[in-house]
């Protein structure tokens, strides 16, 4: 089952399929790690939705919610 990132909940987790996305967004989540067949585990939402903390590779990585909508998931 398909995901995107800003979809799931605190505690959920899925393994990165693709980033949508111009080629900068696509490019700066490349360079942070988010790379097809990386593990994603989404740890906190902010009170409002936006940033999002999630923990890849061994580090925690803060996005914003458009930049998580990028990113799809096989959940």
């Amino acid at each position: 089952m398909e995901k995107r990132l800003d979809q799931l909940r605190p505690g959920q987790s899925g393994k990165v399929k693709s980033i949508d996305g111009d080629c900068k967004i696509k490019r700066r989540l490349f360079d942070m790690g988010l790379t097809p067949d990386a593990d994603v585990l989404l740890r906190k939402v902010a009170p409002l939705g936006d940033p999002i903390e999630v923990t890849l590779r061994g580090y925690e990585l803060s996005l914003r919610k458009a930049e998580a909508h990028a990113v799809v998931l096989e959940v």
